[in-house]
């Protein structure tokens, strides 16, 4: 049997860690952790989640779902139906978070797609001589595309800087 290169996962004893540096790095990384985590249930098990941390600084640190309203009227009151608007704006707000984890995932998708393709010499060469090869007819149809393309990607900053307030507001 061969012989292990690396000592593995190991047994952390628990103690206070006295070097600060260290002790601020351990307390992001277990935070992220923790969120990630209660991600993952909220998205197997459509429940009603609320942490509430404090950094060694003594900085507070939230994580609700699907608001804190939601989470904290269930909290102390966990028998009682809510009003019918809070439940229209818990519903609401369920259903823009599942809208941004299918637009997130669709990023993810693209981002993989980006990182495999690989650009070679000879796919920039090919590229310029296309492009040394337009007549004015076709230049002036392309430089026509981009500002369409340009167009389009303003808007969509605009309509999302636009609908940003709207969000956050809930």
């Amino acid at each position: 049997m061969a012989e292990k290169k690396t000592l593995g996962r190991q047994k952390i004893s628990m103690a206070k860690i006295e070097n600060e540096d260290d002790l601020y790095s351990s307390f992001s990384k277990r935070r992220e952790t923790l969120y990630k985590k209660a991600s993952d249930m909220i998205r197997k098990y459509d429940i009603d989640v609320g942490i509430v941390t404090f950094s060694p600084s003594d900085n507070p640190f939230s994580f609700f779902h699907p608001t804190i309203d939601a989470v904290v009227d269930r909290f102390f009151s966990p028998y009682t139906q809510g009003s019918e608007t809070s439940r229209l704006n818990i519903a609401n707000t369920r259903t823009r978070i599942k809208e941004k984890q299918v637009e997130l995932e669709d990023l993810e998708i693209i981002k993989e797609t980006l990182a495999n393709q690989t650009t070679d010499e000879t796919d920039i060469e090919e590229m310029w001589k296309q492009i040394k090869e337009f007549n004015p007819e076709d230049l002036k149809k392309f430089e026509s595309r981009l500002d369409e393309v340009d167009l389009m990607l303003k808007n969509v900053v605009a309509s999302s800087i636009a609908q940003a307030p709207q969000e956050n507001a809930n």
